[in-house]
């Protein structure tokens, strides 16, 4: 039997002497073996035992030997399902399980609601489903969620957003997507939503060892929020679903586009009903865009509407565009690939991203795509699409009345968004995700792991600190910037993608630049 190597650090569970009320009542609840010893109990400082042996508060390294050198990983799945984070969630999960680990054996416990199980079948055999029914973003999960992981006997848990269970006893890895909760309060229900937020992720960003963002202006937005330092986050990006990259048969792409009741040309938004997402904006860019260069292509939106279709529709009918604007709510997953190769042009001039998939998935396809000069969308597209201010309805206007009349500039927006597309990849991903694990474990990564891609070409991007958010289009609907809405798009050497050159930070008014979850 092979014996467990010492972790690096004293610090595999954290003293409870400056927590939270909240965190010692539902730590103390545990039983005293919560940290894998069954000596110490991790919720208080122990003081001396009989034999005068001193304890420290914290638990000390881990030296139980065990089987093959196994070591357990914990990952929240329970969002399998959300526009955003699903996609993150279902996609690492897959792709680590074709990372080869060499002669290191890990096992991974994925928690996932009951009725997804099915949707993380065929895994392999080191990969466990462990049903959790606590709703998200709940105060049920903070508790039963830590009875859940204490059963589980972890070394490391993955948390996928910015939520910790009220006592976890192994080491601890949390995904960050974005921060548009406190960047855009006026968007959340209440005050106590925005309370709840702030204070979930600071103890997040306090309480893990390490902090994933998927994107240098999430990492960014931590640092200048909470004053955390840098060194902690790990940026990692997003991938692209290879689905995206396959050219489909054109009789395929029009079967699915009949299906949908599609007819082309048309423009393509694709999102969430969330107030970021500036479709009303869209809306209104688009009317004025028909006016200035007349097409004939309707505007195509995907993702579900509740709560927001009769306020879209309202606005469409004032702008006679009566059905030329089709709100096709929630699609499968597989139409998606053929609802994208299908498109002429690809809008998504939202207020604030983490990441911005829909952009990159846009760009795999194939499809030219407009997109915003704030947040994460300048940090992954400036050179590679048409770059506009969010707030700016003339500015987008022009430019998709530019794209649609200007063949051979959609054409090359096009091109640069297949090159750009190639630069995120799952699997590149995963193998960063996974030398994060090993790190926080003082483990040595294997071959398998190793990053064999060259640097994506974001990450070569020199950051500039992030300028004000902008704020939040108006109710009248009027532009509230003063962009031109001119695109970005240099010539790159056929053997290389180009590397933009970031422009000095400003605001968002077209002259510079600044990023969420979707």
């Amino acid at each position: 039997m092979a014996v467990r190597p010492r972790l690096a650090g004293d610090d595999h569970l954290r003293g409870w002497e400056g927590a939270s009320a909240l965190d010692r009542s539902a730590a103390a609840a545990f039983p005293r073996d919560l940290c894998h010893d069954a000596r110490h109990s991790p919720c208080l400082p122990v003081k001396k035992e009989k034999k005068e042996e001193r304890i420290s508060s914290t638990c000390p390294r881990i030296t139980t030997a065990l089987p093959d050198k196994t070591y357990k990983i914990g990952l929240d799945a329970r969002k399998l399902q959300d526009f955003g984070i699903g996609t993150y969630v279902r996609n690492l999960v897959r792709a680590l399980a074709e990372v080869d680990t060499g002669d290191l054996a890990l096992r991974f416990a994925l928690l996932v609601r009951p009725e997804d199980r099915e949707q993380l079948a065929g895994l392999p055999d080191n990969f466990e489903l462990v049903v959790e029914s606590a709703p998200v973003y709940s105060a049920r999960e903070l508790v039963t969620l830590s009875w859940r992981l204490w059963r589980q006997r972890l070394d490391l848990y993955h948390a996928t957003h910015y939520v910790l269970p009220a006592a976890v006893a192994s080491r601890v890895v949390v995904t960050i997507h974005d921060i548009i909760h406190l960047l855009y309060p006026e968007f959340l229900p209440s005050r106590l939503a925005f309370l709840y937020a702030r204070r979930m992720i600071h103890r997040s960003l306090t309480r893990g060892d390490r902090i994933i963002a998927v994107s240098q202006n999430t990492r960014a937005d931590l640092m200048q929020q909470f004053g955390l330092d840098g060194r902690k986050i790990e940026v990692i990006y997003n991938g692209v679903e290879d689905v995206f990259r396959r050219r489909l048969p054109e009789d395929e792409v029009e079967h699915w586009l009949r299906s949908l009741g599609i007819t082309r040309p048309y423009l393509l938004f694709v999102g969430n009903p969330k107030p970021h997402k500036n479709l009303d904006t869209v809306v209104q860019a688009y009317a004025r865009a028909r006016r200035l260069a007349p097409f004939d292509a309707p505007l195509v939106c995907v993702g579900s509407r509740a709560g927001s279709e009769f306020k879209i529709r309202q606005r469409a009918e004032h702008l006679g565009l009566g059905d030329q604007v089709r709100l096709l709510g929630h699609v499968a997953q597989e139409a998606l690939p053929a609802i994208y190769q299908g498109a002429t042009l690809f809008l998504y001039p939202t207020l604030y991203e983490g990441f911005g998939l829909p952009v990159i998935e846009a760009m795999a396809s194939g499809v030219a795509v407009i997109t915003s000069n704030t947040s994460a969308l300048k940090e992954i597209a400036q050179g590679y699409a048409h770059l506009v201010d969010p707030l700016d309805i003339p500015g987008i206007a022009k430019a998709i009345a530019q794209c649609m009349a200007d063949v051979e500039h959609r054409a090359a927006l096009a091109r640069l968004g297949l090159r750009r597309a190639q630069d995120f990849r799952w699997d590149q991903a995963a193998r960063k995700t996974l030398r994060v694990y090993l790190s926080v474990l003082g483990l040595p990564v294997p071959p398998g792991a190793q990053d064999s891609a060259r640097r994506g070409t974001a990450e070569l991007l020199a950051i500039s600190p992030p300028p004000p958010r902008p704020a939040p289009p108006a109710s009248t609907g009027t532009a509230a910037g003063t962009a031109t809405g001119s695109p970005t798009v240099p010539a790159p050497p056929a053997s290389a993608p180009a590397v933009p050159t970031p422009a000095p930070a400003a605001r968002a008014t077209g002259e510079g630049e600044k990023e969420g979850d979707s």
